[in-house]
């Protein structure tokens, strides 16, 4: 079972993630933010991961902390469900197009963290959600799952649309990275011997 439960308590969020990597697509997220839960919810179903999140942060003063924590514990629990990468794809990439909007996510599993990000939101906000925001979701998840990961937008006008299409390229880029390729079940996807 390729799974993680992660708490993590600090001043300003208290946060409980269960993530199932070879899941279905079941969600139970209550983040404090009606547009994380959005992103979370597509996020988990078009990459059949299983989620349960419950965020209870500090709301009274913006998204921030809330939405970088839980990109902080979702990559936690990527990088441990993963496990030692033993017989995983390892890249994943999909171009997803979101109406208008037209979104790339490029994923390698490499044990290395860094984030090419290229979205032009054009609105500050989607309701009450900052839409920078994103890039520090992206920069967390990153940082703490060890992955490369490129996004980068092709086309679109439409701020929500463009996080949208983002937060489901990510996930269909991430599910292609962990499947197993039976033609190497059992060996690290390096000639390394490791991934780091």
């Amino acid at each position: 079972m390729r799974n993680k439960y992660i708490e993590r308590k600090t001043a300003e969020t208290d946060i409980k993630l269960g993530f199932e990597l070879d899941g279905s697509g079941k969600v139970n997220v209550d983040t404090g933010c009606g547009f994380m839960d959005h992103m979370l919810t597509l996020f988990a179903s078009h990459g059949c991961f299983d989620l349960d999140v419950k965020c209870v942060g500090d709301t009274n003063v913006d998204y921030h902390h809330s939405v970088e924590d839980i990109g902080i514990c979702l990559g936690l629990a990527f990088r441990a469900a993963i496990g030692d990468c033993k017989g995983i794809c390892r890249y994943g990439s999909m171009i997803l197009p979101m109406d208008e909007a037209l979104v790339l996510c490029a994923v390698d599993i490499s044990g290395r963290d860094c984030l090419a990000y290229d979205l032009k939101i054009p609105t500050e906000k989607v309701g009450d959600f900052d839409t920078e925001l994103v890039e520090e979701f992206m920069i967390a998840f990153t940082r703490n799952a060890g992955i490369t990961l490129h996004v980068k937008q092709l086309a679109g006008t439409n701020s929500h649309h463009i996080i949208e299409g983002a937060f489901k390229s990510l996930a269909r880029a991430l599910r292609a990275a962990v499947a197993i390729d039976e033609k190497r079940a059992g060996e690290i996807p390096s000639t390394k011997g490791k991934l780091v």
